[in-house]
């Protein structure tokens, strides 16, 4: 990128926040901090307002540039944006993407618009089926509630007991893992940090109320908290799965702890690092003779139990058939 071409990348990238810090935009570009000193003095020559916290960054004192022009590479990745946002997110979400994306649609050049639409059906995400159990409609009121840190209360259901209960609750963010958005809050009800899967909340309700966001963990940290929690016991467990099977794991495999992989000439031999055992032994089973279970040979005895279960379930099936 030429030294104009970046100016007007620095330029357009201080419209996108409040205050930008140095290193965000040495990094961003690839260039040192002394670079960056020297461009934001040459924006601030060519008459750019720029005001600047000491220790904190720089913003834009009442400045807009025109409306940019996008690349066509820039074009189509707005597009694969789209695609995702299709099929990763809720209704919400996506109409409110769907309305900002034709407005975007509408100041492309007549070859990029084209180009656009030629592409379109070309492209495709796929993500695995999940049963929704309620409103698809959450995320853009959570993540407003998140940004004004307001409390919220929710009516949530449990998927260990399928019971429902009423909680408020401070968001803290939202992630996704597992196939699915989860709102990571502090209940208030529960005294301590929970983790919602957005797809069991059966009633949200903004309050007005407010809380406190620095007495409250970031996102980073609860996550960086949880990474590291003592409180919940590990197992390693190492499987061996045959290569035309293994290639069906590779999504659903992180929600049980797994850690690295490496190639075993017929197979692929897996290790996982998880609290869950119980799902994970449910899980392979349903892989049949693909896996083979290396260490540890607790885990190997409880995949043995679980075999059990299903051989005698089906067995009892005959013979109640026989005895009819």
């Amino acid at each position: 990128m030429n030294r104009t071409d970046r100016l007007t990348a620095i330029l357009i990238h201080l419209q996108t926040k409040r205050v930008v810090r140095a290193q965000e935009i040495a990094d961003r570009f690839g260039i040192s901090l002394r670079t960056v000193y020297r461009d934001i003095r040459a924006l601030e020559e060519a008459g750019v307002p720029i005001g600047a916290e000491a220790g904190i960054g720089y913003f834009l004192e009442d400045y807009h540039l025109p409306p940019v022009h996008l690349t066509r590479t820039e074009a189509s990745a707005l597009l694969f944006g789209a695609k995702l946002i299709e099929k990763l997110t809720d209704e919400s979400v996506q109409t409110e993407f769907e309305s900002a994306l034709f407005k975007i649609k509408s100041v492309l050049k007549r070859g990029d618009k084209e180009h656009l639409e030629d592409l379109e059906p070309q492209v495709g995400v796929s993500r695995p089926r999940t049963v929704r159990t309620f409103s698809t409609a959450f995320l853009n009121d959570i993540q407003q509630a998140v940004a004004q840190n307001r409390v919220l209360q929710i009516e949530y259901l449990s998927i260990y007991n399928g019971q429902s209960t009423q909680r408020e609750i401070e968001p803290v963010g939202l992630y996704y893992y597992g196939s699915a958005w989860h709102l990571i809050a502090f209940c208030r009800t529960r005294h301590d940090y929970r983790d919602f899967r957005i797809d069991r909340i059966k009633v949200l309700t903004n309050t007005g109320r407010t809380f406190v966001r620095h007495e409250r963990l970031s996102l980073e940290a609860y996550l960086a908290r949880e990474r590291t929690r003592e409180d919940m016991p590990t197992t390693d467990v190492t499987i061996r799965v045959k290569n035309n099977e293994a290639r069906f794991m590779q999504e659903q495999r992180c929600t049980f702890g797994f850690v690295a992989e490496e190639d075993a000439c017929d197979s692929v031999r897996m290790h996982f690092r998880t609290p869950f055992t119980e799902g994970l032994s449910r899980w392979l089973l349903s892989y049949g003779n693909a896996v083979t279970i290396e260490s540890p040979e607790s885990f190997l005895h409880l995949m043995q139990e679980r075999a059990e279960e299903v051989r005698t379930h089906y067995l009892e099936g005959v013979v109640e058939r026989l005895n009819d």
